[in-house]
């Protein structure tokens, strides 16, 4: 499957954007309306949908199967953009497809002489923590509890929404393999659950009883000093010696 990654502008693929992170998120009103995603692609913004050339579970071939949104911003004095909405549908991932929109992203941003992409996560969320740590090389800047407040999508309902601001350098290399971080002198691991969204449904307190750990345990972490310097394949946060 090959895809195609490209920015948006014109107002029948805006509303089919709008539509596919709704339905991503499962929720009844948009995550990002029509005029907004204009505003911002208008305004310099990132505004992109993932294409494939083949259909993907009922989408016929050529259909949008994933949309990104994202904010000119500044970090540390310097230009950047901040990755603020990047969604697939269920039956594009793992496919290639997010991998292929953060390229895009990195390419948009290397024209314009941006020189990181910042965005934020849930750091219960394995998969993610994943792909933006050991996979792209992601470095965490901070840990932000409850940063959106209560949300009520279908992703995140009845839990906290902390998150964990990770910044991009655009100008290094991209990693050649994951960055686990196995092996460095005086490491030590924050665990993950294997599936938190999965969790929610079946065990809510089970999930407010991981945050708790997690996030006192990376705060102390990253407030001491001590960088995330990877991620495992059995989903740990791999933890240095300060600085």
């Amino acid at each position: 499957m090959n895809v195609e990654v490209r920015t948006l502008s014109d107002a029948t693929e805006l509303a089919r954007f709008a539509q596919v992170l709704q339905a991503v998120w499962g929720t009844s009103a948009p995550i990002i309306n029509v005029e907004l995603a204009r505003a911002v692609g208008w305004s310099g913004g990132y505004v992109a949908g993932a294409f494939t050339d083949t259909a993907v579970g009922d989408l016929p071939a050529g259909s949008m199967v994933g949309a990104s949104i994202g904010l000119l911003a500044v970090h540390e004095g310097l230009p950047a953009l901040h990755s603020h909405v990047t969604g697939l549908l269920p039956a594009a991932r793992a496919a290639g497809v997010g991998r292929a929109m953060k390229l895009h992203q990195r390419q948009w941003s290397q024209s314009r002489g941006i020189t990181a992409i910042t965005w934020t996560f849930d750091p219960l969320v394995r998969r993610n923590a994943w792909f933006n740590i050991a996979v792209l090389g992601a470095d965490v800047h901070s840990y932000l509890p409850d940063f959106y407040g209560t949300m009520d999508d279908a992703i995140n309902a009845g839990d906290e929404s902390d998150r964990l601001y990770v910044v991009w350098d655009v100008t290094a290399p991209m990693l050649a393999q994951p960055r686990e971080a196995l092996g460095a002198n005086g490491i030590s691991t924050i665990p993950t659950p294997e599936d938190v969204v999965e969790l929610r449904r079946r065990d809510p307190a089970a999930v407010t009883q991981w945050r708790t750990r997690t996030r006192r345990e990376l705060v102390e972490a990253l407030d001491a000093g001590r960088r995330v310097v990877g991620f495992t394949r059995d989903g740990n946060y791999v933890i240095g010696v300060p600085a």
